[in-house]
């Protein structure tokens, strides 16, 4: 087992093959840890964030039966920024006003 950490970083989602501890991540390539809008750019609802992480599962369990790779996790990444992005283009997100940043990333509202 590798003690290097895969990761996937896209503007909206990290994921980390490490799990959480004492605010640290920690190498654990049994574990999938997803970080989900890190610069609250969004307005989220529980339910938004719901159909993300049900998303991540799915996608998650398809790879399954194949080794978990630099690309099969940015691919990964990847859909999970479409998602979002459709979640925006169907109103079930909004940009959050109180972001830091206003940059509009996935397009204007």
């Amino acid at each position: 087992m590798s003690d290097t950490i895969l990761k996937c970083t896209t503007r909206h989602v990290r994921i980390f093959t490490a799990v959480l501890k004492n605010d640290d991540l920690v190498v654990d390539n049994g574990h999938l840890t997803l970080d989900i809008d890190p610069d609250n750019e969004f307005v989220w609802s529980d339910q938004s964030i719901k159909k993300v992480q049900d998303y991540f599962r799915d996608l998650v369990d398809a790879q399954a039966n194949n080794d978990l790779t630099d690309y099969s996790l940015r691919k990964i990444g990847s859909l999970l920024e479409d998602f979002i992005r459709k979640l925006l283009k169907e109103g079930e997100l909004s940009y959050n006003p109180n972001s830091r940043v206003m940059n509009y990333s996935m397009g204007l509202p």
